[in-house]
């Protein structure tokens, strides 16, 4: 292997519908809002491959700083895709897993924004209470409460 390393990763993108929803949601979850721009040029198109492109993004951060969710709406090309019910099992994205305090009290106010359980908290090895849950834009989103911190 080369001396080349790995830094660190930067960021996760997801693709969106309504930006507004999406930045709600996340905000609800406790990431927080970093900046909102407009991404287009011929440069940005070399990037994607997708040639003549304008998408508008924000970025979401999580509370320690170190971790960061781009939500990405196509304005040009249109999306021509959805994977959002798609279920757990499918290839590419899955989910994207937080850890909170109390997964009760994130699971019941996440409902009143929209979110669906999937399935249902469950207990895992007495070590983590576990669930996934469909937010407002469709996403699956994984959620977990360390037990042990109790």
């Amino acid at each position: 292997m080369g001396d080349n390393k790995l830094l660190r990763m930067d960021n996760v993108s997801i693709v969106v519908e309504s930006l507004d929803n999406a930045i709600a949601f996340f905000s609800e979850i406790g990431l927080k809002l970093e900046g909102r721009a407009t991404i287009e040029g011929e440069w940005a198109g070399r990037v994607t491959g997708l040639g003549s492109q304008r998408v508008e993004i924000a970025m979401m951060v999580t509370p320690d700083g170190h971790s960061r969710l781009e939500l990405s709406k196509f304005l040009k090309p249109a999306t021509i895709s959805d994977h959002r019910t798609a279920p757990v099992n499918s290839l590419g994205y899955l989910r994207v897993m937080f850890t909170v305090e109390d997964i009760d009290e994130m699971v019941s106010r996440l409902i009143k924004h929209g979110a669906q359980l999937v399935g249902e908290v469950v207990d895992y090895e007495n070590t983590y209470r576990l669930c996934y849950i469909r937010g407002n834009e469709g996403l699956l989103i994984g959620l977990a409460e360390e037990i042990n911190n109790k």
